[in-house]
């Protein structure tokens, strides 16, 4: 899987795909969308905190990009094109119910203490690692959300998915200082709130995973049945990356920075199965002008 956002990534092969999707093939469609679907789920998860969400601002990106496809110019570029398409929908759409309900730092903090810490044994620490891991995934997401949506989101490129100044600034459409700016910010905000209240980054902080993890699960924020975020994944969002910080990037935050890089690069078959109906579904094709593409699916 290429990384999107790397130095190295190369739009020619995009060029070619887009040639032939827009004349019928859904090799090529389906080859186009595969190479960015998991980095638009993965980034919307981390956006919305939530997996249903996630999947449903992901599915209405893939509508907007595949119906609008046969409308991109190829004097641009496809990157860049796709993605401001993908980060304004992002901005733009409703608060979900998890943002309404995570408006700020103190809110967060006073769920978290309302939540009972009860210490584990050594035997259930073991026997319950998939639920602490799920505990902390879902409480660090949680403090995401306490971010205004646009420095979540050059948060969440900047920091988790390694996007350097020129490329975040030309993806969102921004100054590059503007984008500096905001990264310092959600910085500055998420980590102060981490370095008082999370064990994770300093041991003498009361808040540990481990002993919120049955609090979590009693109040039905982790689903020891249903798991929402330690699944669907091979590799963490750094091993995907696999590159290195910007070099402007002055900031000590490696510490935090490789906690939110630990966290799952998810490749959910929803991606695929959005794709699918997409492509399968005969009144959404003769809706988006589809048709020849739906053609050629029936005669395949």
């Amino acid at each position: 899987m290429q990384n999107p956002f790397s130095s190295n990534y190369r739009d020619k092969s995009d060029d070619e795909l887009i040639d032939s999707a827009v004349n019928g093939s859904v090799a090529a469609l389906e080859a186009l969308i595969y190479r960015h679907q998991h980095f638009i789920y993965n980034i919307a998860l981390k956006m919305m905190g939530n997996v249903q969400d996630a999947q449903d601002i992901t599915q209405e990106v893939l509508i907007k990009i595949i119906t609008k496809l046969s409308q991109f110019k190829k004097e641009g570029n496809f990157r860049t094109w796709l993605y401001r398409i993908t980060f304004n929908h992002f901005l733009q759409m409703k608060k979900s119910m998890s943002e309404l309900a995570t408006e700020s730092f103190e809110v967060v903090e006073k769920q978290l203490d309302s939540i009972p810490s009860q210490a584990l044994s050594l035997l259930e620490e073991s026997e319950m690692r998939d639920e602490i891991e799920e505990t902390k995934l879902a409480c660090m997401n949680g403090m995401l959300l306490c971010l205004e949506r646009d420095q979540r989101l050059v948060f969440i490129l900047g920091e988790l998915f390694n996007v350097n100044h020129d490329l975040g600034a030309n993806l969102l459409n921004i100054s590059k200082d503007n984008f500096r700016q905001k990264l310092s910010r959600a910085r500055k905000d998420l980590y102060n709130f981490m370095n008082n209240k999370c064990g994770l980054i300093r041991k003498e902080n009361p808040c540990r995973c481990a002993g919120k993890t049955k609090g979590f699960i009693r109040a039905g924020k982790v689903n020891p049945d249903n798991l929402q975020f330690n699944k669907d994944y091979l590799k963490t969002i750094q091993e995907v990356i696999g590159q290195k910080k910007d070099e402007y990037d002055d900031f000590v935050t490696d510490n935090y920075a490789e906690i939110y890089g630990k966290h799952p690069f998810q490749e959910k078959e929803h991606a695929q199965q959005i794709f699918d109906r997409l492509i399968n579904n005969k009144s959404l094709n003769n809706l988006f002008g589809l048709k020849k593409i739906d053609d050629l699916s029936n005669k395949n």
